[in-house]
């Protein structure tokens, strides 16, 4: 995904003079082509990420349209004031983008973890929240994101995702995505998640289960009109983050479906359950101890099924 951003970006930067990229000292071997193709354009901040974020909004406060880039917690946890004060209560032009979102820097330990970012960009007024959950996504929400008058978060992965979609019509800034078409279950998620989603899908297929499944690359605003559609017609949602089931995207569903008097549906979360993680390996191995990985998704929906027929 992180390619996919910088290539992206170097496209709209070439014809909008407006668009700043600012780092805090890392990405140099990913965001090479683009001080190479627009190094007017281009920051080092230092490892000063509550710095880069004040810069951006003073940046973004004379017009300019701005990029903030680092990996893990850096981008947000680590400056969420500035985030707060400085972006999103003057409605800064400011994306901040965290590279490495969930467990991606599991090697490094939970400080390099991105697992309370989304509850806690998602609580901050006037901030777009957008997780991709391939190539094709994180190129869309990139481009929203240049376009979107405002302060906003792009979480992606590291890279090595797969591609869901060929390509996507009308991307639209809190529109949920349909890719596969069933009855009775849907699951939901957002970001690179998805991937453990997919071997869940084909298995249950395989084994005659009916589900739908939509993808959330945008967080917030959530998609209302589809989860209250959904949450009609089917018996049941499972939402599926690699972030904890706290404040993130699964509560993000279960706000819209508690407010709801005619719903059908009943929702099982899967992402980290309010813990950090003490353990150290890499993405697919922390997706397995955590209750994140496909087995889960498949044995949780299986339980669940067996649960309430």
């Amino acid at each position: 995904m992180r390619d996919t951003f910088v290539k992206t970006l170097i496209d709209l930067a070439k014809n909008d003079k407006n668009i700043e990229l600012i780092t805090g000292d890392l990405g140099f071997g990913v965001l090479k082509p683009f001080w190479e193709n627009c190094p007017d354009q281009f920051t080092n901040a230092g490892i000063a990420e509550q710095n880069m974020t004040t810069v951006a909004a003073g940046m973004a406060l004379e017009g300019k349209t701005v990029f903030t880039y680092s990996i893990g917690n850096f981008p947000t946890l680590r400056c969420l004031e500035q985030i707060r004060n400085d972006c999103a209560y003057m409605n800064a032009n400011v994306k901040i983008v965290c590279i490495g979102g969930g467990f991606v820097y599991g090697s490094l330990g939970m400080s390099h973890q991105a697992t309370e970012d989304l509850a806690c960009m998602r609580a901050l007024p006037n901030v777009v929240v957008m997780a991709p959950a391939d190539l094709v996504e994180a190129e869309e929400c990139t481009k929203a994101l240049a376009k979107y008058p405002g302060t906003a978060y792009l979480r992606l992965g590291r890279g090595g995702e797969k591609r869901i979609h060929n390509r996507i019509d009308n991307f639209q800034i809190g529109k949920a995505i349909k890719v596969h078409e069933g009855k009775k279950i849907a699951i939901f998620s957002t970001g690179a998640i998805f991937e453990e989603v997919t071997v869940a899908y084909e298995q249950l297929k395989k084994e005659g289960y009916d589900l739908s499944v939509y993808t959330f690359p945008t967080v917030k605003p959530i998609d209302k009109e589809l989860v209250e559609s959904v949450a009609r017609d089917y018996e049941m949602i499972v939402t599926c983050e690699e972030h904890n089931i706290i404040g993130g995207f699964g509560s993000a569903i279960a706000e819209v479906m508690a407010e709801m008097k005619d719903k059908k549906a009943y929702q099982v979360r899967i992402g980290l359950d309010d813990q950090f993680c003490e353990k150290v390996g890499d993405q697919k191995y922390l997706r397995e101890q955590y209750g994140m990985d496909a087995i889960t998704i498949i044995d949780k929906v299986k339980s669940e099924i067996k649960l309430h027929s």
